[in-house]
């Protein structure tokens, strides 16, 4: 089958191969670690690139060709919350606080997730938009509002005031770094491109590599938590994706978007925060537990979706688009 074939290539990306590294260095116990404020350099790094290199494309957009997938793209980010919630609510019986900080996760996007949808879509030959970057900032922020708002929760200390986290969302550094590059790139166009590309373009995968080698580490040491997780969560974390893949892909069609846009939107449905939504969680509800909220996303989805998910989204689309 052509999925089978495609997931093995996946497999053997030095970008999955270099995750994986990283859980089997953990798992040995290795001494493999990186240094203090390596891992904030290459974030760095990936959402300015991400941002520039999808501002510069923008900057030959037509408002006809962005809106309608930009109204895909909120839509999702509104609904993919508000049904997690429920979800996790009523079959599987979390409590509101858990079940509000895991919607949150899993209804704002992983932009590691979508720099590895972009190479993905690049070694498959298939062309895409040179918008997407903006429905990943599009992205980031609404579901996490919602999701709080849903459990209507506030901390006594007024640490959970939704101002300070409003605060923390929009100059957070994954947004600043995403809408700024996207301005920089957007108002420099070809001209800034030919300034920076030789630093943001051309070594951009080789520093997804080391970036993805960190994650593997991190996810190595949130393994023992899965039992925490229970098999509900453990479902969850990969069907719930599944799921929202398939929508965003019906949606992107009728939106516009072409085959490889549309599996980055699905990709992006997909995502679960792992940057944004922690920090926001850990400042709204502090009474949510870690061991749920940042081990579905990171331990199961993340991996998931980049070896197994990301060729199971295009066969889908190609199904969905007759191709």
């Amino acid at each position: 089958m052509e999925i089978i074939s495609t997931i093995i290539v996946k497999l053997q990306t030095p970008m999955i191969l270099a995750f994986f590294l990283g859980i089997f260095a953990t798992l040995i116990k290795s001494d493999l670690k990186f240094p203090d404020g390596m891992y904030m350099g290459l974030t760095i790094y990936l959402l300015l690139a991400i941002g520039l290199k999808g501002g510069v494309k923008l900057s030959h957009t037509t408002i006809e060709e962005f809106y309608r997938p930009a109204m895909a793209a909120l839509y999702l980010c509104i609904s993919i919350p508000i049904i997690a919630y429920f979800i996790l609510m009523k079959l599987g019986k979390f409590s509101a606080i858990n079940a509000a900080a895991l919607a949150a996760h899993y209804g704002s996007v992983s932009a590691v997730t979508f720099s590895e949808a972009l190479s993905f879509m690049d070694a498959q030959n298939v062309s895409y938009e040179g918008f997407m970057p903006s429905m990943l900032a599009i992205m980031e922020i609404p579901a996490i509002i919602i999701a709080l708002f849903l459990v209507k929760s506030k901390a006594e200390d007024g640490s959970g005031s939704m101002k300070k986290v409003l605060h923390e969302l929009f100059t957070g550094k994954g947004t600043v770094l995403l809408v700024g590059g996207l301005l920089i790139g957007l108002i420099s166009g070809d001209k800034g491109l030919e300034q920076f590309g030789p630093l943001f373009d051309t070594p951009f995968r080789g520093a997804l590599v080391l970036f993805l080698l960190d994650v593997g580490i991190v996810t190595g040491r949130r393994l023992g938590d899965l039992k925490k997780a229970g098999f509900f969560l453990m479902g969850f974390a990969i069907l719930f994706p599944i799921f929202n893949a398939c929508i965003a892909l019906l949606l992107a069609k009728v939106a516009g978007l072409s085959l490889g846009g549309a599996t980055i939107l699905a990709a992006l449905s997909a995502s679960a925060s792992y940057i944004a939504a922690p920090s926001a969680i850990r400042i709204a509800l502090p009474e949510a537990s870690p061991a749920y909220y940042l081990t579905a996303p990171l331990a199961i989805t993340f991996p998931f979706n980049i070896s197994i998910g990301l060729p199971l989204y295009l066969t889908i689309a190609k199904q969905i688009y007759g191709a």
